[in-house]
């Protein structure tokens, strides 16, 4: 047996997160009209709120060190290394209402929220 594995035999390793159409299109928008100076959006959480972490988003200008860089619906996300066991699974949408227009991120990670929807509790993916 050989212990070089060929580029057929390997399988592709699962993405940290998805898009929704609406949210790819949107990240889409943003990027081209700001003329090639984003990459895609930055994502991460942090510490803070009523319900403990909040998620975080900005414009990505540049990959970051150790960063998790995904590509989906012909637009990059790039993940916070601290973020990561924290949006496995995640789906990323764009909504549209009736007042504004927003990111939401289906989370089965998830455990609680706020009143606000501000905040959240996530529980970290367990590694196997």
């Amino acid at each position: 047996m050989s212990t070089t594995t060929t580029a057929k035999s390997r399988r592709e390793r699962p993405k940290a997160m998805k898009l929704s159409d609406a949210a790819a299109a949107r990240i889409r928008e943003i990027v081209e009209k700001a003329d090639g100076k984003y990459l895609g959006v930055r994502v991460g959480v942090t510490n803070g709120g009523c319900a403990g972490m909040s998620y975080t988003m900005d414009y990505a200008e540049r990959a970051e060190p150790l960063e998790e860089v995904v590509e989906d619906k012909g637009v990059k996300i790039f993940i916070d290394p601290k973020a990561v066991l924290f949006l496995i699974g995640t789906e990323m949408d764009f909504v549209r209402e009736k007042l504004g227009a927003r990111f939401v991120f289906n989370n089965p990670n998830q455990t609680a929220a706020c009143g606000c929807g501000e905040s959240v509790s996530i529980t970290p993916v367990k590694a196997d």
